[in-house]
């Protein structure tokens, strides 16, 4: 049992937080934000999957 420490310390750990408690109001915006967060993530998906918005891609002019 020497007194001295080789290496790096090691960080001490957090407490835990507790959980909070929400009111009524605040589980409504809660659950507003992960259906914004869901529809966004579909609309994401969606767009992915067409390619570009205007569907012709890049436009060439008559002349030849």
């Amino acid at each position: 049992m020497s007194t001295k420490q080789g290496g790096k310390a090691k960080p001490l750990k957090k407490p835990k937080s507790d959980k909070k408690d929400y009111d009524e109001i605040d589980m409504a915006n809660i659950q507003k934000k992960k259906e914004e967060e869901k529809a966004l993530k579909e609309l994401k998906a969606k767009a992915s999957q067409k390619g570009s918005f205007g569907g012709s891609g890049l436009k060439k002019s008559g002349k030849k």
